[in-house]
């Protein structure tokens, strides 16, 4: 499960790490994930107290950006580490782009982010008819779907009857 981590825990865990306590016991101690500690300190060896603060960069890769770094990884044996690393990309992220491929997925499928196009089936938004004639056929429409659905509500109670009398043995009334 991977959580978000405020600037100065970070920093905190690194003191704690530079002035010679185990990562393994850090880690253990407040519940971290080892691989997550371990990227934060090289970040922080590496950029300074810079590359503790959450990453601005909001890049969307695409197929053949993540077929690239696949590739990095299975053909040239490159660590997950160094590629989240290289790429500024988490390493869960790489790990569940190798689930897709491995599964038989392809890293092409797009997914579309935010709210799914609107349903051409949907029932449409209410407007207040314009004119008289707008009104009455809008009305009649209604009403006319009421009736349908009424019908099939009366059809589904009598059959309903029906087989209830079938099971007391009861023959169906003729009226």
């Amino acid at each position: 499960m991977f959580m978000k981590y405020g600037f100065e825990e970070k920093l905190s865990v690194i003191s704690e790490i530079t002035c010679g306590k185990g990562l393994k016991t850090i880690c253990r101690e407040r519940h971290l994930d080892r691989h997550e500690v371990r990227n934060w300190l090289v970040r922080f060896r590496l950029y300074g107290e810079a590359g503790l603060h959450a990453s601005t960069k909001r890049h969307n890769y695409t197929g053949a950006e993540k077929e690239k770094i696949i590739l990095e990884h299975t053909k040239k044996g490159v660590p997950l580490s160094h590629l989240s690393l290289h790429y500024d990309v988490h390493r869960s992220t790489i790990k569940s782009w190798l689930r897709t491929i491995r599964a038989g997925g392809s890293l092409y499928d797009v997914k579309r982010r935010g709210r799914p196009p609107k349903d051409p089936m949907a029932r449409p938004k209410k407007k207040e008819p314009q004119t008289e004639l707008e009104r009455l056929q809008a009305e009649n429409l209604r009403l006319r779907a009421e009736n349908a659905l009424l019908k099939k509500v009366k059809a589904l109670v009598e059959e309903e009857q029906k087989a209830r009398a079938r099971l007391n043995g009861q023959k169906p009334s003729t009226n």
